[in-house]
């Protein structure tokens, strides 16, 4: 069934009563100032998937997540994590994400192969004894895999830091104030040598530059913390397979994902967490020092991207769209190339893209009398519209508008549908009634 309102598409909700929508899970009363980091190996095939519980942690130096409308989530994933009173029921904090899992289950390799890929997840720390239920997603929009597993928070067995461990050696690039109040961005350095530190820090202020020069994060830098992270590799540069290349790196980054060159990836989940330690974030950029093209962005996971290449400024943006935004790629071939990822049938959750053309989710952005499908030749008259082609597919996917920077990197912005969504996803992370207005659009 195809989702046919703004509101459903973009808060991964069935019911919410006005009573909750304005009350709220209060934060301090369930959770400490500290979290809970839980490792989880995702694992199977095309047919079928499970989770497994591997590790549970405390960073006591602080929460750096949302403390308002912790029961939702705006956007649906390819997964979620639901904590839930164990004394109740009570859902008490709710997050979704994607995994590179998902995009793996579409492949060739996935029919006949099995693999494990890593999950990290970061949650406020309970103060009582919870049920945390972790559930997968498949194409269709159909559970594939479910695990509950109870955590009582005064488990001897939940590993601790120890007293020698200190934080990777960081710098603040843009900071707008407290965690407890911002969105924390880090960012990671991926193949800098300890002598090329100076670089990676130069790096990354050309990331958040660009980052800040584009609608709405221009107008919303306020609510962004962005700290450098100054993780030393071995190797400079970073793997490239079709080149017969490999390096020693901190988090063992490569090329050719599912074997398409410009796809860089890293399966070394928790390595990426260990690195960030005793740092607040909940959002991560990693800049791998090539300059060979490509990069990666994964919802609630990660961004990739090379520091050196040309295009560096437009592609960081580009896969923070993907990774912060959860914003689909609008690009698309003349072959419907990925119709297992998108499948045409189904309402696809990311916010700029749809399969249902007479009630797209921006259809509030769409002036009246606009042509369904929108003729690209007429662009300039429909800013936004509904274009076909989209997710990489040319026919029974649409985009909001003809181009927009989810679709190249000469276009100089976000489109209009994409500026309204993440505009809505930053209140929603930093305002305690977004959740309510959100849901009552």
């Amino acid at each position: 069934m195809y989702i046919r309102s703004l509101t459903a598409a973009l808060l991964s909700l069935a019911t919410l009563s006005g009573a909750a929508a304005h009350t709220g899970t209060d934060f301090d009363t369930h959770f400490a100032d500290s979290t809970l980091r839980i490792d989880y190996t995702i694992a199977g095939n095309a047919s079928q998937s499970s989770v497994y519980l591997d590790m549970t942690s405390i960073d006591p130096s602080g929460w750096a997540g949302r403390r308002y409308n912790l029961e939702y989530m705006p956007l649906a994933g390819n997964g979620s994590v639901t904590v839930r009173s164990a004394a109740d029921g009570t859902t008490l904090y709710h997050t979704t994400f994607s995994t590179l899992y998902s995009e793996w289950l579409s492949t060739p390799e996935a029919k006949v192969n099995r693999r494990a890929y890593q999950l990290v997840q970061l949650l406020p720390y309970p103060r009582h004894e919870v049920d945390i239920e972790v559930c997968l997603s498949g194409a269709r929009r159909d559970t594939i895999a479910s695990f509950i597993h109870h955590f009582d928070p005064a488990d001897i067995l939940v590993r601790r830091p120890s007293a020698s461990q200190i934080p990777v050696p960081h710098r603040y690039i843009h900071r707008a104030g407290d965690s407890r109040d911002k969105i924390d961005v880090a960012i990671l350095a991926e193949g800098y040598t300890a002598a090329q530190t100076d670089s990676f820090y130069r790096h990354a202020e050309e990331a958040v530059s660009s980052i800040l020069s584009h609608e709405p994060f221009a107008s919303k830098k306020d609510r962004f913390n962005f700290v450098a992270v100054a993780c030393e590799s071995i190797d400079s540069g970073v793997s490239i397979p079709r080149l017969g290349q490999w390096r020693d790196t901190a988090v063992r980054s490569h090329f050719s994902t599912f074997y398409s060159d410009r796809y860089l990836t890293t399966p070394a989940v928790k390595d990426i967490h260990d690195h960030l330690t005793g740092i607040p974030y909940e959002h991560i950029i990693i800049l791998a020092n090539t300059d060979e093209y490509g990069g990666g962005g994964i919802y609630n996971a990660y961004t990739l991207t090379t520091a050196r290449h040309p295009m560096f400024r437009p592609v960081v943006v580009h896969e923070f769209g993907h990774s912060f935004g959860g914003l689909g790629d609008e690009y698309f071939y003349d072959n419907d190339v990925m119709t297992d990822t998108y499948p045409t049938d189904i309402e696809p959750w990311e916010p700029n893209v749809t399969t249902d053309s007479e009630h797209p989710k921006w259809h509030r952005l769409i002036k009246p009398g606009t042509p369904v499908p929108t003729p690209p030749e007429q662009a300039a008259q429909w800013p936004v519209g509904v274009y076909e082609g989209a997710a990489y597919s040319s026919h029974g996917v649409y985009r909001p508008a003809d181009h927009c920077r989810m679709r190249d990197n000469v276009t100089p912005d976000f489109c209009p549908a994409c500026q309204w969504s993440l505009a809505n996803l930053i209140d929603f992370y930093t305002c305690p009634s977004s959740a309510t207005s959100w849901i009552n659009d």
